[in-house]
């Protein structure tokens, strides 16, 4: 692939995925193409979350004394907070802050919604903008100051051990999700400096773009007992004592839809996993003069027997060369493309080219939803595979500082050493080597790359987004 920041924001535009030029830094429209990718991903995983949680949708507006409740929390987004000052012409008496985040939206309703141990556990999700002034670089999708697609999670327990339950419960639903769209991931846990402000601790889901830097995908929070304190969220135990609750959040954003579009992409393109596409296939008539209706009668056909099958379809018939049709839709990612003739018609037959390889096969129309079906499967395991493959290529292990810093420099991808844990020596080993900690797996053991004591934690280092 060229020069992978070019190639980004080149398809972006081409394939019609967002307009970026919204005349406010850092937000972007997305359009009826980028919209239906969107969608159907969220699809996937609202599926997963409405199996055992609850979509909500709460205020966008956080008055400012709510926000100021949480100290920890607010201190994190201090820098990144629009604020609302004027209502109309008025000043307000209290200023309203955009939410960069929604815990201060919603914890003081929980605490009116929780009453009893009989009420409990909640799990509520949302889908949401969010906004946080980002003073950094922007990148479309990736670096924004308009979050467009916040989905959040937040789950309200009795007992830690409940909290941690859906803590593990949650890195399962983000890993289910993740396969579906093909997409790696290296799971950390957060050191103590980079965690989610307020939290006990942050897991997080982290995959590799084609240019050896890391993103964040997703993250996991157990916030134990810091808000439930906060906002003052009780509830009556058995015994008729009142208690403060467990908490969990998790969240994802516009970063999925980056790292779909960069993991499986190609110089031809985008190469989507068929659930996300915004058509699973298209299909282009092939055709030769005398032969013209015979030809779009047999394809509209086609097209209206895989819609009642449940395919998203499309027929292109327009009046177009067929050439320029086939990279028009290779460029925007529709796995599979239907190509039929007059000499096909004869046979009963079509031509399926796979986005993925390129391959084509002939299938017989009678049976062509089964082929469909069969191919569409097998275009989701390659490009994972593939996606997979490509990403543990690029975690490499590091014995020495000097080691790792070479490798980041040379290869890019993650750095995988040894840490002892503490603190003061992983923010030594962050500015020696000038890229951040993503963060740890608990097992393995031996020395620490930068201090030699005894080491327990395998952790991991890449330059990120």
């Amino acid at each position: 692939m060229t020069e992978f920041s070019e190639w980004f924001h080149n398809i972006l535009e081409e394939a019609e995925i967002i307009d970026q030029r919204y005349p406010v830094k850092g937000m972007h429209v997305w359009m009826p193409h980028g919209f239906r990718i969107r969608k159907n991903t969220l699809k996937i995983l609202k599926d997963i979350l409405d199996r055992d949680h609850e979509e909500v949708l709460f205020p966008l507006l956080v008055p400012e004394d709510e926000l100021a409740k949480e100290s920890i929390h607010v201190k994190g987004f201090e820098d990144e907070v629009y604020w609302v000052t004027h209502g109309g012409l008025t000043r307000l008496q209290r200023k309203l802050a955009l939410r960069p985040t929604s815990e201060t939206v919603m914890y003081p309703m929980f605490a009116l919604w929780v009453r009893s141990h009989s009420d409990l556990p909640m799990r509520f999700y949302q889908v949401v903008n969010t906004f946080r002034y980002e003073t950094k670089h922007t990148r479309p999708l990736i670096r924004v100051r308009e979050i467009t697609t916040f989905k959040e999670a937040h789950t309200i327990h009795s007992s830690a051990a409940e909290a941690e339950e859906q803590v593990e419960r949650a890195i399962e639903i983000y890993r289910e999700f993740f396969d579906a769209l093909g997409i790696p991931y290296l799971i950390t846990k957060r050191p103590p400096w980079d965690k989610f402000p307020g939290s006990d601790y942050t897991m997080a889901f982290d995959t590799i773009m084609p240019d050896g830097k890391t993103l964040q995908i997703g993250t996991v929070h157990n916030l134990g007992q810091t808000f439930a304190r906060t906002f003052d969220i009780k509830f009556e135990n058995p015994d008729g004592e009142h208690e403060y609750v467990h908490q969990t959040c998790y969240g994802l954003s516009d970063r999925v839809i980056a790292s779909v579009i960069a993991v499986h992409g190609d110089e031809s393109g985008l190469c989507l996993p068929p659930e996300v596409a915004s058509y699973h296939v298209v299909i282009v008539p092939v055709i030769f003069r005398g032969a013209e209706e015979e030809v779009l009668d047999a394809c509209r056909g086609l097209m209206e027997r895989l819609e009642s099958a449940g395919f998203r379809a499309h027929l292109d018939d327009r009046d177009l060369r067929a050439g320029r049709k086939y990279y028009e839709w290779e460029m925007r990612g529709v796995p599979l493309r239907i190509e039929i003739g007059p000499r096909d018609l004869k046979n009963n037959s079509a031509v399926i080219s796979r986005r993925d390889t390129g391959e084509k096969t002939t299938a017989d129309l009678e049976s062509i939803e089964d082929t469909l079906r069969e191919l569409m499967d097998d275009i989701l395991e390659n490009i994972r595979k593939r996606a997979w493959e490509r990403m543990n290529s690029m975690i490499r292990e590091a014995e020495t500082l000097e080691e790792a810093a070479e490798i980041i420099e040379e290869k890019r991808g993650i750095i995988s050493f040894m840490w002892c844990g503490d603190e003061e020596c992983g923010k030594d080993i962050e500015e020696k080597v000038r890229v951040d900690i993503l963060g740890i797996q608990e097992g393995g053991t031996g020395t620490c790359i930068n201090c030699g004591r005894e080491a327990e934690h395998r952790a991991f280092l890449a330059r990120t987004y």
